[in-house]
């Protein structure tokens, strides 16, 4: 891994050198590390990188699913496309249970007090 380092580092130097580093954004202020406190140090240019990609772990990416159906949950009444997003739902929870992680759980009462809230605004 150090000798990936050593390109990165010289390649670093040879744009420098050529002014291609010249006037960027943010040129001269200090980088700002405290948008993520709970990331490893050695992990935060990544996930950091991820982040700004718009990349979010399977995990996350089902976990905003079962809000978004949740939400939806909480706009419809008994029926086909009830059942239909109840369905939806546990697939996502069946995937979770299946990949090892924890299973999401939105509690009825809970969806129709973000539908009220949301409604209002």
């Amino acid at each position: 891994m150090w000798f990936l380092t050593q390109i990165a580092e010289k390649r670093i130097e040879e744009a420098r050198d050529r002014g291609d580093l010249d006037n960027l954004p943010g040129s001269g202020r200090p980088l700002d590390f405290d948008g993520e406190p709970l990331v490893p140090e050695h992990q935060r240019m990544a996930y950091r990188i991820l982040k700004n990609s718009g990349y979010l772990p399977p995990e996350l990416e089902k976990h905003k699913e079962a809000v978004e159906i949740a939400l939806q949950l909480a706009k419809v009444d008994a029926g086909a496309e009830k059942v239909q997003l109840l369905d939806r739902l546990a697939r996502i929870n069946l995937w979770l249970t299946e990949t090892g992680k924890r299973q999401l759980v939105v509690p009825e009462n809970y969806t129709i007090q973000i539908a009220k809230h949301l409604s209002t605004r």
